[in-house]
């Protein structure tokens, strides 16, 4: 299977259905980069009037993850995958269309290449950032993702 903005949003839908149901949907994958969109809401706001921080995770982790996904499937090996550590900042209130972005396919494709040439599972920091219509960054999220060829 082929991954696309449409099939991330379908396995969202029945995998991730709390993603789903605040509003994160991917807008964009390729080869180097992954975009999703998240509209504040009344459903994923918090007592601020902001964008729970939550939401915020769940659609930055999602562009890592996919980016991830799509590398392993292109890549013809079984990986593992998982979130060892993660951080965050936030530095704006998070209101209207966030977007979120990672553009480090390239970071991914040395870590899956590295386990599969050693053998030993690996570890890749991946950064997502999301920004408001205006351009201006709201957070910015860090996932250390481990990748492990299975036997």
């Amino acid at each position: 299977m082929k991954i696309s903005p449409s099939r991330l949003n379908t396995f969202l839908m029945f995998k991730l259905p709390a993603a789903y149901l605040t509003g994160v949907r991917t807008k964009h994958i390729d080869d180097i980069s992954c975009v999703v969109s998240v509209k504040h809401r009344w459903i994923n706001q918090n007592p601020f009037n902001s964008m729970f921080w939550a939401v915020q995770g769940m659609a930055a982790e999602l562009t890592t993850g996919a980016l991830v996904m799509k590398k392993i499937r292109e890549s013809g090996k079984k990986v593992s995958m998982l979130v060892a550590n993660n951080n965050a900042s936030f530095t704006k209130k998070a209101t209207g269309r966030i977007t979120f972005s990672c553009d480090e396919g390239i970071k991914i494709d040395e870590a899956i290449a590295r386990a599969i040439e050693t053998g030993e599972g690996q570890t890749v920091w991946l950064s997502s950032n999301g920004m408001n219509k205006d351009g201006v960054e709201v957070s910015s999220f860090n996932f250390e993702w481990t990748l492990k060829i299975k036997s």
